[in-house]
């Protein structure tokens, strides 16, 4: 039997399921420690890993996947033998890490960096958080030369974003109308990582004029799936999506499962965690 095919939203005109492939579970982002970093990093920096997990959500339709994807060459080749071996495409959105110094030498050296990931198939390409941030004028609520980096974006057929951990890019970018069609935000019920409270990102994820992709929803570990994927998709709009990433196939699948149950508002199926000798109410 086929899995249900995950529900979808629309940013610039292109469909989009509200899952996103997270690849922090990939690339050694833990948020945890170095010794964990490496782990994930020993356990899942290949192909053959990628691969797997790639068709484990492209069995749901999501096929999105957002990150720093052009500075991971074997993402490119899991991404195309996930392609070629269920017949669906994959959506690149990628978030690279720019120069924002105002020389010449700097805007050649982004130049080039757009250039490699336009190279790579990127639909998205959403500038990242450490970028973009040090655009911000708080004075003059503005973002100044940001118009510069998007239109190297659309000059080289892709559609630009922000990633806006400080949640001041939002606000900015909707106040001055800047050539953005969707942001990254950092949204969980923790508030890990977040710069105010969760409550006022809750407002501005409600209030931005395009959809939004929130991160971090399970705060790096720090809240069990049940826990943060329920509290997400439950207090975005139906627009935004979540982020996901996962360290094995069998993570997808129980995330997906997850999710599609807070969504339709119902129970999820779940095997039980293993614990020794557990209580007979909770076997």
């Amino acid at each position: 039997m086929a899995n249900q095919s995950f529900p979808r939203t629309e940013v610039a005109g292109v469909s989009l399921p509200r899952m996103l492939m997270g690849t922090n579970w990939v690339y050694g982002y833990s948020h945890t420690s170095a010794a964990a970093d490496s782990n994930i990093r020993r356990l899942n920096a290949n192909k053959e890993a990628v691969q797997e997990m790639l068709e484990a959500y492209l069995s749901y339709d999501i096929n999105a996947i957002m990150g720093p994807i052009s500075d991971s060459p074997y993402t490119y080749d899991a991404i195309h033998a996930a392609e070629d071996k269920t017949g669906k495409g994959i959506l690149i959105i990628d978030t690279p890490i720019l120069k924002m110094d105002d020389t010449p030498q700097a805007r050649k050296e982004s130049e080039a960096i757009l250039d490699k990931v336009q190279k790579g198939g990127a639909t998205f390409c959403l500038i990242h958080h450490s970028s973009a941030e040090q655009l911000v004028n708080k004075n003059k609520q503005t973002m100044d030369r940001l118009p510069d980096y998007l239109s190297m974006i659309r000059d080289r057929g892709m559609i630009p974003g922000l990633s806006a951990h400080m949640p001041e890019l939002i606000v900015y970018s909707d106040q001055n109308e800047y050539d953005v069609e969707t942001y990254i935000q950092i949204y969980n019920c923790m508030g890990f990582l977040m710069q105010v409270e969760v409550e006022y990102i809750n407002k501005i994820i409600w209030e931005a004029k395009k959809p939004v992709m929130t991160i971090k929803s399970m705060a790096a570990g720090r809240c069990s799936p049940y826990v943060g994927l329920t509290f997400s998709y439950n207090t975005i709009r139906p627009c935004d999506m979540v982020t996901v990433g996962a360290m094995t196939a069998a993570e997808v699948h129980e995330d997906v499962e997850i999710s599609l149950a807070a969504i339709e508002h119902r129970r999820p199926d779940l095997e039980g965690r293993n614990s020794p000798n557990k209580t007979e109410i909770m076997k």
